[in-house]
Formats: C-alpha cells, sequence, structure tokens
C-alpha cells in the first residue's frame, strides 16, 4: 500500500512576495521555468520512444530552485548537482539543443554525446556537472569553495544535493571542513519528500534538513522551494552570507517531484491524489502564472504566446537531437587522460 506523506509547507518567514521583483523578471522566471517544464516532457517522450538510452532523471515539479538561484549567481559562481541535472543546465543557459541532443547520445552533445542524462559539463556557464553518485558532487563543490578562496576571487560555489543524499556521510565531511575553513559555499538541499523512493519520514530522524549543520555551525533555513521568488529571495540572503566570508549557509528547498525517480520508476510508493493535490495546489509555474494574472503583470494571450516560443524551441531541439550524427566510435579514447605537458 502506498504511504502517505504528508508535504510541508515552508514557514511564513521564509517566504518572499512577488512584489519584491519587477515584470521583467517574473516574466523571465515565467519563462525559465516553462523551458524546463517542456523540456522535461519531451525527454519523457524520447525517452519512452528509445531514443534516449540509461537513466533519465526529470526534474519536473521542481523549477523554481533551479531558476531561482540562477538569478542568484554571480559571474564566476559556479554551480554543481546530481543526476537530476537538466533544469540546471537549462537555467544556467546552455543551449536545450545541446542539453538533448546529449540525452540522445549525439556529437552535438554538451559533453560530445560520451557523458548522458546524468554528466553533463559546461564549465563556460559556471556549470560544473551532473554526476551520477549519490552526494559526490558535495564533496566535489566544496572543493569548488576551498579554490576559490584560495584564489580570493569572490566566487559562491552553489552545491546541490536531495533528501537522499543528505544522509551520505561525505556531506557531513564536507560541512565540517567548509565551516571549519569559513568557504564560501551555498548547499542547496532539493528535498522533493522522497529519495529514490523512501519518503523523508521513513528515512530520515531529523526531518528538518536544515538543521543539519547545526553541529557544525553552519546556519541554515528551510524556503518554498514551489515560489521561484522565495527561492530567489532566501538565495541572496545565503549568497549574501557565503560571498562575505562568513562561511557556508544551507538552503533546504521543500519541493516535489511529480514524476518517479526516474523514468524506470513506476512510483507504487506513493497515491496519484497526493500527486494532483500538489499540482493543483503548489505548482511553481501556476503560482508564478497566478501571480502575473491577478497583479495585472501579464494577461492569458501574453502567458500563451510566451509557452508557444518555449514549445517551438523545444520541438526545435528534439528534432534536432534525433536527426544529428552519433560520435565518430574513435571518441572513445579521446578525454580519458589529461594530457600534460613534458
Amino acid at each position: 500500500m502506498a504511504r502517505k506523506t504528508a508535504v510541508k509547507a515552508a514557514p511564513p518567514s521564509t517566504k518572499a512576495d512577488s512584489t519584491k521583483a519587477d515584470t521583467d523578471e517574473l516574466l523571465a522566471f515565467y519563462r525559465a521555468m516553462l523551458l524546463i517544464r517542456r523540456f522535461e516532457e519531451r525527454a519523457g517522450q524520447l525517452y519512452g520512444m528509445g531514443l534516449i538510452g540509461g537513466f533519465c532523471h526529470l526534474y519536473i515539479g521542481q523549477e523554481a530552485i533551479a531558476v531561482g538561484m540562477q538569478a542568484v549567481k554571480k559571474p564566476g559562481d559556479q554551480v554543481i548537482t546530481g543526476y537530476r541535472d537538466h533544469g540546471h543546465m537549462l537555467a544556467a543557459g546552455m543551449d536545450p539543443k545541446a542539453v538533448m541532443a546529449e540525452l540522445t547520445g549525439r556529437a552535438a552533445g554538451a559533453s560530445h554525446g560520451k557523458g548522458g542524462s546524468m554528466h553533463m559539463f559546461n564549465t563556460e556557464a559556471g556549470f560544473y556537472g551532473g554526476h551520477g553518485i549519490v552526494g559526490a558532487q558535495v564533496s566535489l563543490g566544496t572543493g569548488l569553495g576551498l579554490a576559490n578562496s584560495y584564489r580570493q576571487n569572490g566566487a559562491v560555489a552553489f552545491v546541490y544535493f536531495g533528501d537522499g543524499a543528505a544522509n551520505q556521510g561525505q556531506v557531513y565531511e564536507s560541512f565540517n571542513m567548509a565551516e571549519l575553513w569559513r568557504l564560501p559555499v551555498v548547499y542547496v538541499i532539493e528535498n522533493n519528500q522522497y529519495a529514490m523512493g523512501t519518503s523523508i519520514e521513513r528515512s530520515s530522524s531529523e526531518t528538518h534538513l536544515y538543521k543539519r549543520g547545526v553541529s557544525f555551525n553552519i546556519p541554515g533555513v528551510e524556503v518554498d522551494g514551489m515560489d521561484v521568488v522565495a527561492v530567489r529571495d532566501a538565495g541572496l540572503r545565503a549568497a549574501e552570507h557565503a560571498r562575505s566570508g562568513k562561511g557556508p549557509f544551507i538552503l533546504e528547498m521543500k519541493t516535489y517531484r511529480y514524476r518517479g525517480h526516474s523514468m524506470s520508476d513506476p512510483g507504487k510508493y506513493r497515491t496519484r491524489e497526493e500527486i494532483d493535490a500538489v499540482r493543483k495546489t503548489r505548482d511553481p509555474i501556476d503560482h508564478l502564472q497566478e501571480k502575473l494574472l491577478s497583479a495585472k503583470l501579464a494577461d492569458d494571450d501574453a502567458l500563451k504566446a510566451v509557452d508557444a516560443k518555449v514549445k517551438a524551441i523545444i520541438a526545435d531541439a528534439a528534432e534536432f537531437a534525433r536527426t544529428t550524427p552519433e560520435p565518430d566510435p574513435a571518441e572513445l579514447y579521446t578525454d580519458v587522460y589529461v594530457e600534460a605537458a613534458a
């Protein structure tokens, strides 16, 4: 029997009013979240058609986090995450064609068709990869923070991981190092309630994950991860804390994924009623749409036009990913070792 789990809202102190963002910014948020949503919907279709192999973890429902935090990022800052990474790459400004082509294993993909869904990188965009090992990116991201501190470049590393990874030992080793050396790192916990398939109440003795840094003296807050403006505002405060030399900060983003853990997950551990309830009452895109309409910052026709343009971009990306050439077999032997000077 599927176990029902209440999806808790963030406390009032962490919420933000959308009036703090101007019309252009809110519309940009809306477009960016729609781009991720439509991209992931099409990726799911391509997976079902057999055009995407291996694992494929969709970001549907969590769009406000990547988009809101991207608004905080400054030139030189870094982003690193786990394997649910498509949304983060699109939010970072990567070309949807290159991301989709990587999913289908094509030479024009972001990692030349050799990384697939879980292992894409684009350092020019400040994106240091999706990583397939649960929690591994936390140590790597802390290392990015160490490099920033060593170079005194003023940059912040934004390190994303989920509620499942929050129970990994290397996370706490990273916390200890980051606080001990006052590293400029913002740890963003995307708490979508279920990890791979077990509810957080059944897997974690402390379910308020922002408190996990208490024993290391790392401050943290819980944020409504379904409200893009609340995410942006909390991110600004956390980044300022890290950038000013005060050390790391933890943001627990309370969110929800609508699909299974991956495309191979039927999601029988929760009810359809639970998923539908979140969609109807807390969807991040609908939430922003309602704010735009109620404040008369946009009308239905304008928002439909945005959606139409986004759908056209995604259709073009999907066709490109389906038809562009696969890598030459010789590519198997490239990028294996780093070539060093003699």
